[in-house]
């Protein structure tokens, strides 16, 4: 398995305006710094009591994508270096962001994880949970966080007519909120879709932000 080929490999098979997050959740800082060598900077962690030691352990011009599910006790560890925060699924986490970010004076983008699976487990919001987010008035409040586009998970299924469904209208819900205006901390920029499984469909469907560990790591290093 050779860290930097495969990174070279995505780079040159990505679509334009379409980048590569680099999941190196249960990687060692070795796997890490091969990535690095290779010129990848952004990288994905899905823990928060991985993703600190990394950032300590590793160059600063790093950019950290959290993209697991964030437990809001757990935003102040991350809070004054995250780059971006893929996974925000609910208002309440959302605020807790905002007060974290606004204690170490800045502003934290994030995407918005919408429920796009047929799977009962994964996190997110609707859309129509979206655009009532927008309009409430305790989102106005929100000084210290960028709302900078969506992200979502689809189905595990080998079934890839359904995958490209769910990405299509991830996607087209991306547009119309773009299309719409919006209040001035959303950019919806970002659309965050597509892992080592279902890459290739995601970024046929649009999207900028594609999250893969095992095709450029290999398999998962499981912890115990």
């Amino acid at each position: 398995m050779n860290i930097k080929n495969n990174i070279n490999n995505f780079r040159q098979n990505l679509p334009a305006g379409c980048e590569l997050v680099a999941v190196s959740k249960t990687k060692p800082i070795e796997a890490i710094k091969e990535a690095y060598a290779a010129g990848q900077r952004v990288f994905g962690e899905n823990k928060v009591q991985e993703l600190v030691p990394k950032h300590e352990a590793l160059p600063k011009d790093i950019a950290w994508h959290m993209i697991g599910h964030l437990q809001s006790n757990k935003v102040k560890y991350i809070a004054p270096f995250v780059s971006l925060i893929h996974s925000v699924d609910s208002a309440k986490l959302l605020e807790e962001i905002n007060k974290q970010a606004a204690k170490v004076n800045r502003i934290i983008p994030c995407l918005l994880q919408l429920h796009i699976a047929e799977e009962e487990t994964k996190f997110g919001f609707s859309e129509d949970d979206v655009q009532k987010l927008f309009q409430s008035p305790e989102f106005q409040n929100l000084q210290h966080i960028e709302v900078r586009g969506l992200m979502g998970m689809a189905t595990l299924t080998t079934d890839e007519a359904q995958i490209r469904k769910e990405f299509h209208g991830l996607r087209m819900f991306f547009n119309t909120l773009k299309s719409l205006p919006l209040p001035p901390q959303v950019t919806m920029e970002e659309l965050s879709m597509g892992m080592s499984s279902d890459y290739k469909i995601a970024a046929e469907e649009g999207s900028t932000l594609i999250r893969v560990g095992s095709a450029i790591f290999g398999e998962r290093t499981y912890q115990h």
